[in-house]
Parts: C-alpha cells; structure tokens; sequence
C-alpha cells in the first residue's frame, strides 16, 4: 500500500509525582506534535499535570489524556482485576480531572490515551475496549481515542462514533496477532533508533511490520508514540522526527489530522 503523508508523534509526560521525577518532557516537547499527560493514578499528580499542560500548551503541540489503573507502585503496568464499570468510573474519573485543570489554562484537550496495562488489556479484550470507549464519550464524545492500531479498542471506539487515532510504537516490538510483544520477553523493547529504524519506516512506507517470529502484520498508524519515560527517549524522537522529513512526511499534531 502506499506510504502516510501526514504523522503524529506522540510521547506520554507528566509521569513524575511530587519531588520525584521521571522523563525529559521539556526537551521532548521540541519534537513530539501531541503528548498525553498522566492523570494521577499511575503516575502524575494535579501539580505535574498542570505545569506539563503549560508546557505542552506553549509548544503548540496538541494535548491529551493519559489515563491508567490506580497503581503507582506498579506504574500502571500491572495486571488488575477491576470490573468494566469500575474501568469506565476510573476513565471518567481521570479525564474529568485532566479536562478540569486544561481548562484553568485555557486549553483544550484533543485526545485520550490509556496506559500501559490498560492499554493492553484494551486492545485484546472487548468488554475492556467498551468500557474505555464508552467512558471517552461520556465525558466528551469530540475527544480522539488513541489506541493500538488494528485493536479491539479502536473497533469500540468507532463503532461509537469516536474519532480514533491508530497507534504503532517507535521502540516496541510486534506479534503475529498485530500485538506488542510483552515487556518480560527479553527481546521486546529496541533500545536505540538505530535498532527500530528499519522497523518503523516499514511501518510508515508499507503499512506492515514484520513480527518478531517473521510474519508480515498490517500495521496502519496515524500516530507513533515515544515513551517519555525511556533513557534513549530523546535519541529516538530525534530520530522519527528525522525519518519522518527524510520520507517527506508532514508531521501535525492529533488535532489537525
């Protein structure tokens, strides 16, 4: 297929809490067009929400939620066994909050982005992917729901009028089922741009990845995300930014495209 003509790079920030910090989202902010700002239950606090959505506001890159489950001391990235209603409470919760404090600046959110093993779980289970999707609308049904491309949550989410952002990752590696391969495998993360390059400009070029055990997956993305978190996060937006050009590709924000 042909390759994309426009992109979004998207980094996840506000993941510090209180004195402790976590990320560069400052340095970041020169090359990211969209961010998603954690909500406070996996990472985040309403004083670090604000001042990255300041941040975020005066880099004139489009900014969004970045809702989890309520574990800090996991950062999100653990399993939990809440029931559909409390993920859509926890949903609401988290957005309205996020919604709140954009508004105190003056600012619009463009978009919702769960995290990490919500994300998962959402993108493989549909009651999970309703129950997300159903929370976005309910709070704002204008709002961009980003998720995995070719997931079940991007399914729920247009099958409920949303608009939908199809997401591949920079630094991740793929299954054969068009899933990201689990972070306890010990060949799941690319840890420099140098490694994924190829991986990614597949992806932006042919709308394919080629999996981990070989197979060709379509992967369409709207949207490629570079975890804020990460020690290499600079090397690979530095990167995508530049392969991006390279490809002549525009790159814009969630809210243009």
């Amino acid at each position: 297929m042909a390759g994309k003509s426009v992109v979004d790079i998207n980094c996840d920030m506000g993941e510090s809490y209180g004195v402790y910090r976590l990320g560069q989202d400052q340095e970041l902010l020169r090359y990211v067009s969209s961010v998603s700002i954690a909500c406070g239950f996996h990472a985040g606090d309403p004083s670090i929400m604000r001042e990255t959505i300041a941040l975020a506001q005066a880099a004139k890159v489009s900014i969004g939620a970045h809702p989890g489950y309520p574990d800090l001391m996991g950062f999100g990235r653990r399993s939990m066994q809440l029931s559909p209603t409390e993920v859509f409470d926890a949903i609401v919760y988290q957005v309205g909050a996020f919604l709140g404090v954009a508004k105190s600046l003056g600012v619009a959110g463009t978009h919702v982005k769960v995290h990490g093993a919500l994300y998962n779980l959402a993108a493989s289970d549909v009651v999970i992917a309703q129950a997300v999707s159903q929370a976005v609308r309910a709070v704002d049904d204008q709002l961009i729901l980003v998720g995995l491309a070719n997931s079940r949550l991007i399914e729920a989410g247009l099958a409920l009028g949303l608009k939908v952002s199809r997401e591949a990752f920079v630094d991740r590696r793929y299954q054969a089922d068009g899933s990201l391969v689990p972070r306890s495998h010990p060949h799941a993360l690319y840890h420099s741009f140098g490694e994924a390059r190829d991986q990614v400009k597949e992806i932006l070029t042919t709308g394919l990845v080629t999996a981990i055990t070989g197979e060709k997956v379509p992967v369409v993305a709207d949207t490629f995300c570079v975890h804020g978190e990460g020690p290499h996060a600079l090397e690979f937006a530095r990167g995508m930014v530049a392969l991006v050009a390279e490809q002549n590709i525009t790159l814009s924000g969630l809210k243009r495209l």
